[in-house]
C-alpha cells in the first residue's frame, strides 16, 4: 500500500442515521466511493463537513480530493430564487465544500466533482444552475443510465475517448459555465455532462454521473494517477 496518494472524499451529515442498536447523526459515505478510490489504486480519506476555514489545512494532507454527490445546492449560491422542485438546503456541507474546491484550486490539487461535486464546482468559479430538467432521474432512488458524449480534444476524451453508458441520477444541471471552465462531454439532449480547467498545469474535472455506481475505473483512475 505505499506509495498509494491520498484522495479525500467530501461526506454526507445527517441528523439521524441507524445501524445496530444506534440511530445517531453520524458522517456517512456511500461505500461506491472509497471502494472506487482504492480500485483505481488511491487510499480513501472522508472529509466530513468541518469550518471552512479548516479547509486549506485539510487539502495541504490530501494528494487529490473528490467531492461527493449529494443534495441540491442552495440557489442563494449562485443568485437564484429557490424552484419549488429545489430539495432542502445543506449549508453546512456547502460551505465546507465550496472552501475545499477553493483550497484544491489554489493548490492546484487534483480535483474530481461528481454529480453535486460538479455543480459545486461550476457554482464556485461563478456559474450557474439549471435548478430542474426531466429525463435524467426516471425513478427516485433509483441510478439509470444513458450515454455521454465526449469532446474530442478534452482532457475527458483522452480518459475515455468513445460515447459510454453511464450510471446517472440528478434533476439539476449546468446553466452558465463558471470562469474557466470548458464542456468535455455531452449527454444526447445536450446536458452538458462533464467539464475540465483546459490547462496543462491544473487536473481539475466535473462529471455529473456516478462513476461510483459502475464498474469503469478510468476516471478515478486518471484522478489517481495525477494525484501520485
Amino acid at each position: 500500500m505505499a506509495g498509494r496518494p491520498l484522495i479525500g472524499v467530501s461526506t454526507y451529515l445527517e441528523a439521524g442515521a441507524r445501524w445496530g442498536v444506534w440511530e445517531l447523526e453520524a458522517a456517512l459515505l456511500p461505500a461506491g466511493y472509497p471502494r472506487l478510490v482504492q480500485r483505481a489504486g488511491g487510499l480513501a480519506a472522508m472529509l466530513p463537513p468541518d469550518a471552512p476555514e479548516q479547509a486549506a489545512a485539510a487539502v495541504a494532507r490530501l494528494d487529490g480530493l473528490v467531492i461527493a454527490g449529494g443534495p441540491d445546492v442552495e440557489p442563494v449560491r449562485y443568485g437564484a430564487e429557490p424552484d419549488p422542485r429545489t430539495g432542502p438546503p445543506a449549508r453546512a456541507r456547502d460551505a465546507w465544500e465550496l472552501a475545499l474546491i477553493e483550497a484544491a484550486l489554489a493548490a492546484r490539487l487534483p480535483l474530481l466533482g461528481v454529480c453535486r461535486g460538479m455543480q459545486l464546482l461550476n457554482v464556485a468559479l461563478g456559474g450557474t444552475l439549471v435548478q430542474h430538467i426531466d429525463g435524467h432521474a426516471v425513478e427516485v432512488g433509483v441510478f439509470g443510465r444513458h450515454s455521454v458524449k465526449p469532446v474530442p480534444g478534452t482532457r475527458y476524451a483522452e480518459i475515455a475517448p468513445e460515447e459510454t453508458s453511464v450510471p446517472t441520477y440528478h434533476h439539476q444541471a449546468l446553466d452558465r459555465l463558471g470562469t474557466g471552465l470548458m464542456p468535455s462531454a455531452y449527454a444526447a439532449d445536450g446536458t452538458v455532462e462533464a467539464v475540465e480547467v483546459p490547462t496543462a498545469d491544473r487536473w481539475v474535472l466535473g462529471v455529473q454521473w456516478h462513476p461510483e455506481m459502475g464498474d469503469d475505473l478510468r476516471v478515478m483512475q486518471a484522478l489517481v494517477r495525477a494525484a501520485s
